[in-house]
């Protein structure tokens, strides 16, 4: 039985939205140099905010909620990227 390349791809994915509440809370490179060059206090925002700080706010346990958010950014991702896929494939 041929198993598909998507499966490892979906349970890679689930893995690392579990492993999510791990990841550190330093700011990443592009944040750092924003700080360091001082335009970082210049950021409006964005116009809305789907998941501020990668969390639902409705759900009262943090780490669950990043957990959450990574599985549906997961997913959501991965959809995209299949149906890319399938589209890309079914041209002649």
């Amino acid at each position: 039985m041929k198993r598909s390349p998507w499966l490892w791809i979906g349970v890679l994915a689930f893995v690392l939205a579990v492993l999510s509440p791990l990841a550190s809370s330093l700011p990443d490179g592009l944040e750092k140099v924003a700080e360091g060059l001082g335009f970082a206090a210049k950021d409006k925002g964005p116009l809305f905010k789907v998941m501020p700080d990668y969390c639902f706010p409705w759900v009262g346990n943090e780490a669950l909620a990043t957990v959450l958010s990574g599985l549906l950014g997961a997913a959501i991702v991965l959809v995209i990227g299949y149906l890319m896929a399938r589209a890309l494939r079914a041209r002649p």
